[in-house]
């Protein structure tokens, strides 16, 4: 394998300073850079919300992490600029096969960027960490803030660990992550990218990560979310859009029959930005359900979905008859499956749907912050959690959430029953989160 660091070695050697955690502006998710040219195009003003959100409670994270440590990683993250080389090649790089995908006005806006202020409290253990600015300005901040609460997590547990016992623990991940890569390896059509860096147990592992993907899957392996990743390693930047733009553009109507048709808006508003393989629907945010009832024949012709929080075997199943009915060849779109994923769940859906749809799987808390049983003092510390940044208003209105399990759910109750009885959500099912 490529990698030659001795993660161990910088794990324990954590002692100077500031050890930035996010070293780029371009360390995050490509779909966060997709959305954010569409909204810089047509809704930059907008005044919005972002929250840190623990959706594992159980876990007092002020009370792990330390407080100065987080200010100083997030005030570092905020001296970011985009430099020379990154703009080339956010310029040049050819995405989903098409050149300047970023167009040259956006990367010029791009070049003056700087993660907005943030503010910062503890209530009842938890970090309360919100940011608020224009829709264009905050909506960056999604990713560097998990994966900086996520890798401080991750040191706090780590950090009287002695210096054989880490290498025991990175040996036992590695060789289990490896055994998963084998498995995978079986699969002949497969096709999997890495979703891993919002809940990562550290930038260092999604590196080794990714690498270990890349050598043991070879062509099975089609990228990484994570744009510096995929600048650094030459591999591709994958990924489309996420729930934060139909929660805006619902909190931004001034009807019931307006809300009932934003999701829609939010595809047309895509489409005039992207196409071909970008054109992928996530269906869950008010329902995957009443999103294909109400959804014009137009969304059919569209690439694919991708099933975030419905089951994945119910929501494909859906999906499929969902094309037939409407005079489309499933086997000429993608499904893409996200959510919760690790080896077991891969297998039984690729197993399920291959060669019905074409199949695409993003890893991710389970592919880069898979810890358990790896610590040989049996250290809980190192699980992963569920821990999102969401948008929690638009114009100065709550945002909302109905999503397909209950437990992914946001917004004031009162907001979150008039949505669904807008969109005609009787019941939500509740499933236990993993990550």
């Amino acid at each position: 394998m490529s990698s030659g660091i001795d993660i161990a070695t910088r794990v324990y050697n954590h002692a100077f300073k500031l050890d930035p955690i996010i070293r780029s502006l371009l360390d995050t998710d490509v779909y966060k850079l997709l959305m954010l040219q569409t909204i810089w195009k047509e809704n930059a003003s907008v005044p919005v919300s972002f929250s840190l959100i623990n959706r594992t409670s159980s876990v007092r994270l002020a009370e792990v992490v330390d407080e100065t440590e987080l200010r100083l990683q997030l005030d570092h993250a905020r001296t970011l600029r985009l430099t020379k080389k990154e703009r080339i090649w956010l310029t040049g790089n050819t995405f989903y096969g098409k050149e300047r995908l970023f167009k040259s006005e956006f990367i010029a806006w791009l070049a003056d960027y700087q993660l907005p202020a943030y503010e910062l409290s503890v209530t009842d253990g938890q970090f309360q960490i919100d940011f608020y600015g224009t829709w264009a300005d905050v909506t960056l901040w999604e990713i560097p803030v998990l994966s900086i609460v996520s890798e401080l997590r991750s040191r706090a547990a780590m950090k009287d660990t002695g210096r054989f016992e880490l290498d025991i623990l990175y040996a036992r991940a590695k060789a289990k992550l490896w055994e998963k890569v084998v498995r995978l390896n079986r699969l002949e059509h497969l096709r999997l990218a890495d979703f891993g860096t919002r809940r990562r147990h550290g930038f260092l592992w999604q590196r080794w990560c990714i690498e270990a993907l890349k050598e043991g899957l070879g062509n099975k392996f089609v990228g990484t979310s994570n744009v510096l990743q995929a600048m650094e390693l030459d591999i591709d930047a994958i990924g489309t859009n996420a729930h934060e733009l139909p929660m805006v553009r619902a909190a931004l109507c001034n009807s019931d029959e307006e809300l009932l048709q934003s999701p829609y808006k939010v595809l047309e508003s895509w489409q005039r930005t992207y196409d071909s393989n970008l054109l992928i629907v996530l269906p869950d945010t008010f329902g995957t359900t009443t999103f294909l009832k109400h959804a014009p024949y137009w969304v059919a012709e569209w690439s694919g979905f991708r099933i975030d929080s419905k089951d994945p075997l119910v929501g494909g199943e859906e999906l499929i008859q969902w094309w037939k009915d409407m005079n489309q060849d499933p086997t000429e779109k993608l499904l893409i499956f996200s959510d919760g994923l690790d080896i077991d769940t891969i297998e039984k859906v690729y197993h399920h749907f291959v060669g019905r749809v074409r199949l695409s799987f993003g890893w991710g808390t389970l592919l880069t912050n898979d810890f358990r049983d790896c610590a040989p003092n049996h250290n809980t510390g190192l699980d992963a959690i569920s821990l999102v940044c969401k948008v929690t208003s638009a114009n100065y209105k709550p945002t909302v959430k109905l999503s397909d399990n209950f437990e992914k759910a946001s917004g004031p109750a009162q907001l979150i029953e008039h949505y669904k009885n807008v969109f005609g959500v009787a019941e939500i099912r509740r499933e236990k989160l993993v990550v």
